[in-house]
């Protein structure tokens, strides 16, 4: 309600659409135990009201309410069967993970720390919405490898004289270089061959040495050079030229000492 109201002021910002969290509360084994006997304890302190008074209803006693090794082997089996399937769960379906070890007071106070902590993380969804249909970089690397291979092989069966071109440049212009940091793992080489003017020869350069395991990236620099100089009226005439500085990182070599 407050949303709407403010919505279409400068105060909207304040006032964000409400959003629904799961919290799940841990304790440790001693807590748990002692916390199933108080509970138990309770529930019969109750349940002898309840039969006494004939006022109320009475609650549920379970087995482990009362009996400290039931409420070990029943904490036990949470750990053994629930745990991990829980801690997986984390993984697709988000939930909060909240210390309950202290006091109720203590508990509360962590399960508001944690939303508010939360809260400032999270995107409004009209936000969101906005930015979803950009990749996220865990998306774009998941298939990231079979894509490559595919790319590869369409360069040598469709585009057959480009991609062995790329090839002999790399062998020849930027592979010595490359050779002579085995050492650093870090190469930059200034190129200004036109082949690389085509977009379709630099993506194949960097597929190369991606499938080759390096890390190249490709900068592109236009420098303007001088050819003309008009007297008359101080007009400089000048041709661009394009160099590629290409940047390849790689594991380097140890080098052992002593």
């Amino acid at each position: 309600e407050l949303r709407a109201r403010f919505f279409e002021t400068p105060l909207r910002v304040h006032f964000r659409q409400p959003t629904i969290h799961i919290m799940v509360l841990f304790v440790d084994e001693k807590t748990s135990v002692e916390r199933q006997i108080k509970r138990g304890h309770q529930a019969e302190a109750h349940n002898q009201e309840v039969r006494t008074t004939g006022v109320g209803e009475c609650v549920e006693l379970r087995p482990t309410d009362l009996d400290p090794k039931a409420a070990r082997r029943r904490y036990q089996v949470f750990k053994e069967q629930t745990w991990e399937a829980l801690q997986s769960l984390k993984q697709t379906f988000f939930y909060h993970f909240v210390n309950a070890q202290g006091s109720v007071a203590e508990v509360e106070r962590n399960i508001l720390n944690e939303l508010r902590y939360q809260s400032l993380l999270e995107l409004d969804p009209q936000t969101y919405d906005s930015l979803r249909n950009l990749p996220l970089a865990s998306e774009i690397i998941l298939h990231a490898r079979q894509d490559l291979v595919k790319r590869l092989d369409a360069y040598e069966l469709n585009q057959t004289e480009l991609f062995h071109q790329v090839i002999g440049l790399i062998q020849e212009k930027i592979m010595p270089v490359v050779v002579r940091h085995a050492i650093s793992g870090l190469a930059t080489v200034n190129i200004e061959d036109p082949l690389l003017h085509d977009s379709e020869a630099l993506a194949m350069l960097i597929d190369i040495f991606s499938e080759r395991g390096y890390h190249a990236v490709v900068d592109l620099h236009r420098i303007e050079i001088p050819e003309q100089v008009d007297l008359a009226s101080g007009d400089i005439s000048c041709r661009q030229k394009k160099v590629f500085r290409i940047t390849i990182r790689f594991q380097g070599s140890e080098i052992r000492r002593g």
